[in-house]
């Protein structure tokens, strides 16, 4: 007995960041290409950085903050060697309705709160079971999520004067068709003008970070020729150019419990796509992640990101990719790019307050497009796909869309795993009637 225990292989560390592995062999030539890729990635997460802080209903500045302190804890504490973390699309939704409901010091005690529970949650292992999520419900509330997220950008996108619009979806869009009046024709040209360098510059040198040349372009056309649409230092002002102080949110039993539902599905959305991120990453670079590792990583990058006022954080995969792209192979490419949005505010966080609502609605309306996965969508809709797997991606997705993310999570995996169970012809147990 003592000889076959000692035989079973060793148990991982439980919370081991990937940074201690890899600077173990760690040379200069991985160094420079590190940074060069923190720089790439870091030209990329500016202008997305701001423009998902808008669109969550957010002052413009705290998407950067949120790229700083959420992307450096992700690198330096996460369980993947290329991960790149700050706030990401799929979250615009579930913080456009915190805010909606609660303000900013709400949000900011939401994603405080889901921190903690990110770290309990890795520390119990907990990150080896959310990937037993049906896959249908993971990819039918992204698609309701880059649906709410195109609808959300049609105002800027349209140059349409409409001001507070409520944060349901079929409310949203009847708010903009009221105001269908003040449609902007400038406005459409520089967004369509934004999403077509973006295309071409992907296409023609993958390698560059074509969004941050095509907003540049796009500004300053914007500025050289006067045109009449609203831009960042129009609508807002400025834009901060210093990481705030640290403080710690409101934690009072009340607001705790009024915000507890909200931090479950911050933790949980936080959860699911930084773990989605890093199997993606893992493909690229032929590794292997530490999802418990990860999930304590998105736990102290969310409480960390609360103390200064930020966003919730994750991993996000089209960040990741084009650090994988430009040749990051260790955490310290995340580490750098932090560092260099670092720098941005600090030097020249003045030159955001030049770029055009309608460009930045451009880079939003492809972030949902690229979410949506159209061709993976037409595959899994397809009859070669089992019914009950299409129908529970559609309820998923409606619901999302329709009704509310918490709904459309808690429905789907109560849907997904009885047909699961379903599936497995389990019987249900016996039942006997109780003796009096």
């Amino acid at each position: 007995m003592q000889q076959h225990l000692s035989s079973q292989p060793a148990r991982a560390p439980l919370f081991q960041p990937k940074i201690l592995t890899t600077l173990r062999s760690y040379d200069r030539e991985t160094f420079v290409a590190d940074i060069l890729a923190g720089l790439t990635v870091a030209l990329v997460a500016l202008p997305l950085s701001i423009a998902i802080a808008i669109a969550s209903g957010a002052e413009p500045g705290v998407g950067l903050v949120t790229a700083v302190i959420g992307g450096f804890f992700i690198s330096a504490f996460g369980g993947s060697r290329v991960q790149i973390g700050g706030p990401t699309g799929a979250f615009i939704v579930v913080v456009y309705g915190v805010i909606a409901a609660h303000g900013y010091e709400g949000l900011v005690t939401a994603t405080f709160m889901a921190g903690l529970i990110l770290i309990v949650s890795g520390w119990l292992r907990i990150g080896n079971l959310i990937r037993h999520v049906p896959e249908p419900v993971i990819n039918g509330f992204t698609v309701g999520i880059a649906v709410i997220i195109g609808a959300s950008q049609l105002r800027d996108a349209l140059g349409l004067q409409a001001a507070n619009l409520p944060a349901e979806f079929i409310a949203k869009m009847e708010g903009m068709w009221a105001v269908r009046d003040s449609f902007n024709l400038t406005a459409l040209a520089v967004t369509a003008g934004t999403g077509v360098l973006i295309v071409v510059f992907r296409r023609a040198a993958p390698r560059l970070p074509g969004i941050i040349f095509a907003i540049i372009i796009a500004s300053l056309v914007v500025w050289a020729l006067n045109l009449p649409v609203e831009t960042i230092g129009s609508r807002y002002g400025g834009i901060q150019s210093a990481l705030p102080m640290p403080g710690l949110p409101d934690l009072s039993p009340e607001k705790l419990a009024e915000l507890f539902p909200s931090a479950l599905i911050i933790a949980f959305l936080a959860g699911i796509e930084s773990l989605l991120s890093a199997i993606v990453a893992d493909r690229m670079v032929s590794g292997r992640h530490r999802p418990n590792a990860e999930v304590v990583a998105q736990g102290i990058a969310n409480t960390a990101s609360a103390l200064f006022a930020g966003l919730p954080a994750t991993g996000a995969i089209a960040r990741t990719a084009t650090n994988v792209r430009a040749g990051g192979r260790t955490p310290v490419a995340g580490i750098a790019h932090a560092l260099f949005i670092l720098a941005f505010m600090l030097v020249a966080a003045p030159l955001a307050n030049y770029l055009p609502m309608p460009a930045l609605a451009a880079i939003l309306l492809l972030t949902a497009w690229n979410m949506a996965e159209v061709d993976e969508l037409k595959h899994r809709l397809s009859p070669s796909v089992r019914l009950s797997d299409r129908g529970l991606l559609v309820v998923t997705m409606l619901l999302t869309v329709i009704v509310d993310l918490t709904v459309a999570i808690g429905v789907g995996v109560a849907i997904g795993l009885a047909l699961r169970i379903r599936r497995r012809d389990i019987d249900p147990p016996e039942w006997n009637a109780p003796k009096h």
